[in-house]
């Protein structure tokens, strides 16, 4: 266990959608710092979405650095936009706006080492689509923002029972066949086993492969994707020095005695990915961008406009992606890469 005040910096939260359960969730895990030894952090947003959700005491602050001094008596915040009216289920384009602007602003302060880690809460990618943002999600943003090319970033899903890397994402399922290609499964394969070493401090990351149809394809009668692509990719990254199985049954790579095998599963779509992981450890599941110059974590769920304001909306999987992105930047900070020059 580190101690709250390894990190050099505050972790920066951006708020999300103010009419989402962002807000609240924040709220709730700063209630639950002492109990969860929980480092600095501050919400970067409109505070008046943190006032209409919740009751308790918001310190404005004007940087970053100030946020270790209040944080132990209010939860900090640094006002980036006005959201306008914030009606909490109830999306407006003036909260989308802000959530962008907080996006911006929270990233840019982690970029420029104000702040030790970024967090975002959920966003609503349809109303961000209408005020000028183009990217498919808040990863590809923060790529963009870190000057990396969204093909070299890998997102991981991350719970106490099981990490997960879907290797396509938000594609119809009809066109993962033709998304999955050799080139693809080798550089999320390889950034993986970095990501692993580099923010979760595994030296020797052990890798699992699924298969992309029932029983990995039957050898070929239920398809030929595990033989003909899948099989031969692995070959090569395992004389390369990766250790990776596979192509394994997806209906059996998630069982306890399998989970024990592996510390990282990828998986050839997103719900294959996705399922177990939600099944597993919804509340406490955490979206963890590999790849970054930085640390970016993020809860693994939604705006959930349909709780919100309702005091409803549960604090787990952000606080666990405060807790990661700690212990993430911890390690990151520790780890020497072999490649560099000492």
């Amino acid at each position: 266990m580190y101690s709250a005040s390894a990190l050099p910096r505050p972790i920066a939260i951006s708020l999300g959608d103010p009419a989402g359960i962002g807000p609240e969730v924040t709220a709730k895990a700063w209630e639950a710092r002492d109990a969860h030894n929980l480092p600095p952090f501050f919400a970067v947003g409109d505070s008046a979405a943190i006032a209409t959700v919740w009751q308790g005491p918001v310190a404005m602050i004007g940087d970053p650095i100030e946020a270790d001094a209040v944080f132990g008596k209010a939860l900090p915040c640094l006002q980036v936009a006005d959201a306008g009216e914030v009606i909490p289920g109830q999306p407006s384009i003036d909260g989308a706006r802000c959530a962008f602007q907080a996006l911006e602003a929270a990233t840019g302060l982690v970029r420029a080492e104000s702040a030790s880690a970024l967090v975002t809460a959920p966003v609503s990618k349809s109303q961000l689509s209408q005020v000028g943002f183009t990217h498919p999600g808040q990863t590809e943003f923060v790529a963009e923002r870190c000057g990396v090319s969204r093909g070299n970033v890998v997102m991981m899903l991350a719970g106490p029972s099981l990490r997960v890397v879907p290797l396509t994402i938000h594609i119809p399922y009809t066109e993962v066949p033709e998304a999955l290609t050799a080139a693809l499964i080798r550089s999320r394969a390889l950034a993986t086993a970095r990501g692993l070493k580099r923010l979760f401090g595994i030296e020797n990351p052990r890798l699992a492969m699924a298969g992309l149809n029932p029983h990995a394809g039957e050898n070929g009668m239920l398809g030929s994707e595990e033989t003909a692509l899948i099989a031969p990719v692995l070959d090569q990254l395992r004389e390369d020095g990766l250790d990776i199985s596979g192509p394994h049954s997806p209906d059996a790579l998630f069982t306890p005695r399998a989970r024990a095998l592996y510390d990282a599963a990828l998986c050839c779509y997103h719900d294959q990915a996705l399922i177990p992981i939600k099944a597993l450890d919804f509340d406490e599941g955490v979206n963890i961008t590999l790849g970054l110059p930085i640390v970016r974590t993020s809860p693994d769920h939604g705006t959930a406009f349909d709780l919100a304001g309702k005091d409803q909306a549960h604090p787990g999987a952000m606080i666990a992606a405060i807790r990661m992105a700690q212990q993430a930047e911890l390690n990151r900070r520790a780890w020497v890469d072999p490649c560099q020059p000492s």
